[in-house]
């Protein structure tokens, strides 16, 4: 039940970010199409108070190397009663860094969580009846 929980709302929070599925011709060439999305739950340890969790996460160096280099965050969310959710977009060939990061610096103050995800909403949007789109 909960990974169900965890996709919806994962879901929810790419409904504002647009992301192409297909290559796109581009002065005759193809666009990269590399990138992907990356949805990360950092679960609170709810033995630790937030000071005690941010200490263990600014001593372990996260600000410094999260996200990183050539990796976008796209949203970060609260959670509550679970933790943070972050979006990421990044090259494939990156997400051994994205995870090497979080391995390094949250582990300790959080347990973690990686979907990867796409928008699935280009594709959706072109069958609905009703084109709007709610951005929040």
């Amino acid at each position: 039940m909960k990974n169900i929980l965890f996709a919806a709302l994962a879901m929810l929070c790419l409904t504002n970010f647009t992301y192409a599925q297909s290559p796109n011709k581009k002065d005759g060439n193809e666009a990269n199409t590399e990138k992907m999305l990356l949805t990360i739950f950092l679960k609170h340890d709810q033995s630790m108070n937030l000071s005690e969790i941010e200490d263990v996460r600014t001593k372990q160096g996260f600000y410094k190397s999260f996200p990183p280099e050539g990796v976008s965050v796209v949203n970060w969310y609260v959670v509550m009663g679970i933790g943070q959710m972050v979006v990421l977009e990044l090259p494939a060939s990156k997400l051994r860094d994205v995870n090497l990061a979080i391995e390094k610096t949250a582990w300790k103050a959080f347990e973690t969580e990686f979907y990867p995800t796409y928008d699935l909403y280009p594709l959706m949007e072109e069958k609905l009846d009703n084109k709007s789109k709610v951005s929040y």
